[in-house]
């Protein structure tokens, strides 16, 4: 599970990255197949580790851009009435703090299906996304955002600058830590960006995962896992600063990190108190990650034990949320349909699909209530009390749901 080897080298400074969690062999997340396709998936081994100079916590094995982000790539922003209402309030604020100026211009890494951008252009905002799904952008466009379907990096970078000028708003939600070149993708923001402009990006946070011994929230697209000092110490590198940092309920927890050229704005007194309270809590060293280590061991024991008992005296339980997390749940734990027979979900493209490595059929919401099973596994737990709102009716029939963040209960 954990270990102190040494050796590999820090993707942001150059230095050694100590590795310190190994979650095994496991498919790329998102790749969910069609039946006929069963055990011809990729895997990969999913190790971390974190840099002895810049604390930037690392995957040690980068899978290619390509095998993730792909054409049909599934996720859609828009599905989660929780994520609907918070890119709605970051697009609102943009409008009323930043988007301020004459002929403002916003440009978005990662758009998806346009959930944020939909806002900024319904106000009139000249706005780009940016995103390598073709499937995703379509939706954006019909929609009425405008989207490049393309990866952003210094080149796109160029591109979008000659054709449009700089960009008062760089913002990207849960994809910047996606990619393991991230030096191009903030070589390309220090093209695009305006003197006076800001980057903003929002990513899961790695005291919450540790925290919360969430270690779902590890898997192929999570390369990185930030943290305040590292961000700081990587927006230094590439010629920024990070000014002002912003706690977020969303994902598990999230930190919405806000960076400039050096001297535009004061850092904030967020940014100084993250700072002080990542010291005490000691997130950058080896005896934290085999804390981690030691509860998601645990909690794997508690899964497969529980399940197999509610297996043994006849209970029924699916899944609920083919979540790209669950692929690194289902693999290291090793849950597969003799436990969990199918997994519900809302997305259409996931439908009639398998996990990844698990084999684990998906199942649209219908089947869920056709009949109700006796326990659902909920894997979809960072919109928990959404979707158990959503669904009073299966609690009410007398089912109960399965959670294994902090650690494996049932509600």
């Amino acid at each position: 599970m954990t270990g102190g080897t040494t050796g590999a080298t820090c993707r942001i400074c150059g230095g050694t990255v100590q590795e310190c969690l190994d979650l095994g062999r496991q498919p790329v997340s998102n790749a969910f197949l069609e039946p006929k396709d069963a055990g011809r998936e990729t895997f990969y081994r999913l190790t971390v580790g974190f840099c002895t100079s810049c604390t930037m916590v690392q995957q040690l094995e980068e899978v290619p851009r390509d095998a993730m982000f792909r054409t049909d790539y599934p996720y859609r922003s828009s599905l989660s009435t929780a994520m609907r209402d918070h890119f709605e309030g970051v697009a609102q604020h943009f409008l009323d703090e930043v988007l301020t100026g004459p002929d403002p211009f916003l440009v978005e890494i990662g758009s998806n299906d346009g959930v944020m951008l939909n806002t900024i252009g319904r106000a009139g905002v000249r706005h780009l996304g940016v995103d390598p799904s073709r499937d995703a952008a379509e939706v954006a466009r019909r929609q009425g955002t405008r989207v490049l379907v393309d990866f952003f990096e210094e080149s796109t970078a160029r591109a979008i600058r000659a054709e449009d000028g700089p960009a008062d708003v760089i913002y990207s939600a849960n994809c910047f830590s996606h990619i393991a070149y991230i030096g191009s993708i903030l070589r390309g923001v220090d093209v695009l960006l305006a003197p006076e402009g800001l980057f903003v990006f929002e990513d899961r946070y790695l005291g919450d995962i540790i925290e919360q011994t969430s270690f779902d929230q590890i898997y192929d697209e999570h390369f990185y896992l930030f943290a305040v000092h590292s961000v700081r110490a990587m927006a230094e590198r590439f010629g920024f600063e990070l000014v002002d940092v912003t706690r977020l309920a969303v994902h598990g927890g999230a930190i919405r990190y806000t960076v400039a050229r050096p001297g535009v704005r004061e850092p904030s007194a967020a940014v100084h108190a993250m700072l002080a309270d990542e010291r005490r809590r000691g997130l950058a060293r080896e005896e934290t990650f085999l804390a981690f280590g030691a509860g998601i061991e645990r909690i794997r024991a508690d899964l497969v034990k529980l399940l197999g008992e509610l297996r043994a005296d006849g209970r029924r339980v699916v899944g609920y949320g083919a979540t790209s997390r669950s692929a690194t749940v289902t693999g290291y734990c090793g849950i597969g349909p003799d436990l969990v027979p199918f997994i519900c979900d809302s997305t259409p493209e996931k439908q009639g699909r398998i996990t990844p490595g698990s084999h684990i059929p998906i199942r649209p919401p219908e089947a869920f209530r056709d009949p109700y099973p006796d326990y659902a596994l909920l894997f979809a737990w960072n919109h928990a009390e959404e979707i158990m709102a959503k669904e009073r009716a299966f609690r009410e029939a007398g089912g109960r749901w399965v959670l294994y963040v902090p650690d494996v209960h049932v509600r």
